[in-house]
């Protein structure tokens, strides 16, 4: 998790990459790269991982899964702490599951969960690349999709410090039946309740959903298709532009977005 330009320290508890573990490192890097342009080059994590580059700017990540990783196919939501073993211990207390980790990985220490509705996301300790949401290449937001965003919210705020009230870390509002995390200076996180028993896909169940910003949303619903993967009916969004939900040919769910 660093780039060329240095490691940086992320806002406390706010999203600090999005990664992909995956069966076929392989397979999966021909696949975004067919239908979102990237371009691949190693990671500091090790030979298993390799960092996506659109524009010459990192914009996620993608690993092989290990053997011993009891974890399914997905595109994972991580969150700066600086204390992994008591961001676990949070976790834990408050009925969610940790289930990997905290374990060092490369220049930090890593662990993947599980909110009290199933929902996956993971957190980093360490420094960080510069990146974030909505910010150039980066993912255009990540969204969490439950049955009851403001229990949710509450949740996440107890396990990351989100509107503490303390420097360095996330503030919360809840807009428009929704929440919304911001790093002190914009969106990072949404999160909405409601809409999982509606989803026209009876496998997207709570889950982080990470979007992806392109061009034309039909076009690269095509691609994905030629490519092996499967697409939702592309529908309008709140801002005016339209997205779809991609599953990839190894199962890994995201979706893409347009701006109006």
């Amino acid at each position: 998790m660093r780039s060329a330009h240095g490691p940086v320290t992320a806002v406390r508890g706010a999203p600090c990459w999005v990664s992909l573990m995956t069966h076929d490192l392989e397979a999966a890097q021909k696949f975004y790269s067919a239908v979102l342009g990237w371009r691949f080059r190693p990671a500091s994590l090790g030979e298993e991982f390799c960092v996506a580059i659109a524009g010459g700017e990192p914009v996620a990540g993608i690993g092989a899964l290990a053997q011993n990783f009891q974890v399914s196919v997905a595109w994972t939501s991580y969150f700066a702490v600086e204390n992994a073993d008591d961001i676990a211990g949070r976790i834990r207390e408050r009925g969610a599951t940790v289930a990997v980790g905290p374990l060092k990985l490369g220049p930090g220490r890593a662990a993947l969960a599980a909110d009290r509705d199933g929902a996956a996301f993971g957190f980093w300790e360490g420094q960080t690349m510069a990146w974030s949401v909505g910010r150039g290449n980066a993912p255009a937001c990540l969204e969490l999709r439950t049955r009851d965003a403001f229990a949710a919210a509450i949740f996440y705020a107890e396990v990351f410090d989100w509107a503490s009230g303390e420097p360095g870390g996330c503030d919360v509002t809840y807009e428009h039946d929704q929440v919304i995390v911001r790093d002190g200076t914009h969106t990072v996180a949404t999160l909405r309740g409601g809409g999982v028993e509606a989803a026209p896909d009876p496998r997207v169940r709570p889950r982080w959903h990470v979007h992806f910003p392109v061009g034309d949303v039909e076009k690269v619903a095509a691609d994905a298709v030629a490519a092996g993967g499967t697409v939702t009916p592309v529908t309008p969004t709140e801002a005016g532009g339209s997205q779809a939900v991609v599953r990839d040919p190894d199962g890994g769910f995201f979706t893409i977005t347009s701006p109006r």
